[in-house]
């Protein structure tokens, strides 16, 4: 298939409630001057946004961050927590950077946020162009820097930045670096599943193995436009495989090595691919996973279905399973080790129009058929390596972990492009988190001193139910910043992971961002300024986030609605392959003007974003819109609770009604008080209306290897449809359904 193309924060107490005042410098056309701090008069943010006439449509939370708490005005009921001072404890902690850390942050206060944001909302060409300019170009793009249309009563969406400039992805992350003197550089240090098994890749070596790979997809026919798909664990061999298929500007569309043969099967008949990478087998903890079964179970289907794959190039992992054990279709399967390294280790760069297609990465729609995200070539890559870059407080002497697998979005954005877009050390797991105990990711963050620390508040909340000597008795000093993605992080699990893991000196970049926007766009910047456990902060730059409501309308100040973007950034995605009209439909037809993230979102006076769930996670109670994350946090809270995950369910009363399945802490038996005490901790938190009607004990959640929640399992769980319960393969542990049903009327 062919796919076309600094400030001063002081606190202030008065009577036992606390404040916060602001001092800063105001440099530029307005001059110089010292602004003393005064809660009483206005702030210089306020000064500033005065003097320059802005409007406040798309800045309403830097007039929020000019008052409390990064500016003048008491704030009652907070607390505040300078980092490796003291813990976090309470979930309305504000907790400051340190000042030494904050010294040393490439974005080292609210102010320099101010300034750098507003230049690129309003001056968006200039903000972007000074950035791109930063990478390799084979031809600089035209005098327009972006086009965009994000309103469909005005034609057809569409969104191209920096096209007519010519470059290659794999180029910027590999030659680039090498070429500015990185080739000795460790790229990649990967560790295997099990303890002790390992190995490194260079810069130098590793475009050298992506040049062979390359050559050897060029030699089998595969061209520009072409679509590979990769069928991959966490082998070093999976960015491998990304970056040759960038290089010759084939389109990598990589597939989580967790889903099933029918899943695969989906996504090879949609793209057509020429070739199919994968491996014999992988260990994931004690388990073997036959990889290669699966790809072949596929590929019969596929053809079935009109769709042939002529090649699938087999890498031997033969720590999982031999040779002589893998099944073998002669004329189409090759054994990767049999000839890639025979190619040469240098390959010509295919340059490649910035609105070129990079890759296809499936996620799931709410009709069943998997939606084909195109992400393209020049945007992607400018943004993903800025927000890896500012959102990490990236430093050439970092080394980073991201746990997500390259099958998902983080795994593209912040496993392979953005980490090497910036010459960073990446740390690449084949394993099990908790293989084979609970202390293995603090056993790799001290082995190879990782200062960067990324993961999803899934595995935060997993290795909370253990003992804390699983953590305490690894060091991590080296650990700098800390990061969460995939979902929001409820409070108890923030502050577990700052104070234990981070040992209360580490910032929590809490990101939120979707597979559709390619990489950050709400997102803590670490030095900048204080952070509320729990919420994602402030929108990054370029990133114009509204909230409406159910007509459309953009609600301004503290409130609660649906989360939209107006305006394209660099990182957007173009189209649903081969389905623009589902594009449109689903993300910019419900709320015209606008890109709808399908998000619930609150922002509170202070204009801090907090995001609820999903739209389609939100239950109506009574009338009442609850957000699932929402009362799984309250739960969470709860002493005895690991973990929660709330869904709705049909109630003859109140419509819907709100049904928990709480998983407890290691050895707490469950009991009738038990249950009374959860419920009464989410009416107290909530409100009485949010009150769970079921609590369902729950040994354990359903969740994919990645962490991800089924809560399509759940629901028709909860609801009794046990024969709709479909697919469930692509879980880690597929008994936990069979626990949960046994459950059911406990």
């Amino acid at each position: 298939m062919k796919i076309a193309s600094s400030p001063i924060l002081t606190v202030v107490s008065s009577s036992g409630s606390t404040g916060f005042s602001w001092g800063s410098k105001i440099s530029g056309s307005l001059g110089s001057r010292i602004l003393p701090a005064s809660p009483s008069r206005s702030s210089p943010l306020d000064n500033l946004l005065r003097n320059r006439k802005m409007s406040s449509n798309h800045l309403s939370h830097i007039e929020s961050m000019s008052q409390a708490p990064s500016g003048a005005g008491k704030i009652s009921q907070l607390n505040a927590v300078i980092l490796g001072e003291s813990l976090a404890s309470e979930e309305n902690d504000l907790v400051f950077p340190s000042k030494e850390f904050s010294a040393q942050a490439l974005v080292s206060s609210p102010q320099q946020y101010v300034e750098m944001y507003k230049r690129s909302i309003d001056d968006p060409a200039g903000f972007w162009s000074d950035i791109a300019s930063q990478f390799y170009w084979n031809q600089k793009w035209g005098d327009q820097v972006f086009s965009e249309n994000l309103d469909v009563r005005k034609g057809p969406i569409q969104i191209e930045w920096f096209k007519g400039g010519i470059t290659n992805i794999c180029y910027n992350c590999l030659d680039k670096n090498v070429e500015a003197g990185l080739g000795d550089k460790t790229a990649i240090y990967w560790e295997g599943n099990e303890p002790g098994v390992g190995a490194s890749s260079t810069y130098s070596e590793l475009l050298q193995q992506v040049c062979q790979l390359a050559n050897y997809l060029k030699d089998v026919g595969v061209k520009k436009g072409d679509a590979v798909v990769i069928y991959l664990p966490m082998l070093m061999e999976l960015p491998i495989a990304m970056l040759a298929c960038a290089r010759i500007g084939a389109v990598h569309s990589v597939v989580f090595a967790g889903f099933s043969a029918d899943s695969l099967a989906q996504r090879i008949i949609d793209c057509k691919p020429k070739v199919i990478l994968t491996c014999n087998a992988v260990k994931r903890g004690p388990k073997t996973i036959n990889l290669k079964s699966i790809v072949d179970a596929a590929l019969d289907l596929s053809s079935k279905d009109g769709v042939s794959v002529g090649i699938c190039l087999t890498y031997e992992n033969a720590s999982a399973e031999t040779r002589e054990n893998t099944k073998w279709k002669n004329g189409r399967d090759v054994w990767w080790q049999d000839v890639v390294p025979k190619y040469p280790t240098s390959c010509e760069v295919e340059w490649v129009d910035a609105e070129d297609p990079l890759f296809l990465l499936y996620t799931s729609g709410s009709t069943g058929k998997p939606k084909g995200v195109l992400h393209t070539t020049g945007g992607y890559m400018v943004y993903t390596a800025t927000t890896f870059k500012y959102a990490f407080d990236y430093k050439s002497t970092d080394v980073y972990w991201c746990t997500a697998d390259c099958g998902w979005i983080t795994g593209h954005s912040y496993v392979t492009y953005g980490p090497m877009l910036n010459g960073a050390t990446v740390v690449v797991f084949e394993g099990a988190p908790n293989y084979p105990d609970s202390g293995r990711c603090w056993e790799i963050v001290d082995k190879y001193k990782i200062s960067i620390f990324y993961t999803a508040p899934t595995l935060v909340r997993s290795l909370m139910r253990d003992d804390d000597k699983y953590v305490t008795r690894h060091s991590r000093k080296s650990l700098r910043v800390l990061g969460s993605v995939g979902e929001p992080i409820n409070p108890s699990a923030w502050r577990w992971f700052f104070n234990l893991v981070g040992d209360s000196k580490c910032p929590i970049s809490d990101t939120w961002w979707q597979t559709e926007t390619g990489g950050f766009m709400i997102t803590p910047l670490p030095g900048a300024w204080p952070q509320k456990p729990g919420s994602a902060t402030f929108p990054f730059f370029g990133v114009q986030p509204v909230i409406v409501d159910e007509k459309g309308n953009e609600i301004e100040g503290e409130c609660s609605g649906y989360l939209c973007v107006k305006g394209s950034w660099p990182g957007a995605f173009r189209t649903l392959f081969g389905d623009h009209e589902r594009y449109e439909t689903t993300y910019f037809k419900p709320f015209e003007g606008y890109y709808f993230s399908g998000d619930g979102c609150s922002r509170d006076k202070d204009g801090y974003y907090w995001l609820t769930g999903r739209v389609d996670d939100v239950i109506n109670v009574s009338g009442h819109r609850i957000g699932t994350a929402e009362v799984e946090s309250a739960l969470a809270s709860h002493p005895q609770c690991a973990e929660a995950a709330v869904v709705g369910v049909e109630h003859e009363v109140k419509g819907q009604g709100i049904y928990a399945f709480v998983t407890l802490v290691e050895g707490v038996p469950y009991s009738e008080e038990l249950r009374k005490s959860l419920v009464f901790m989410v009416r107290n938190q909530i409100g009485a209306f949010a009150a769970p009607d079921r609590i369902h004990w729950a040994p354990g959640l359903p969740k994919t290897r990645s962490g991800k929640i089924m809560r399509r399992i759940l629901r028709k769980i909860a609801s009794r449809q046990l024969e709709e319960l479909g697919d469930i393969s692509t879980l880690a542990d597929p008994s936990v359904v069979d626990q949960l049903i046994a459950l059911a009327d406990v």
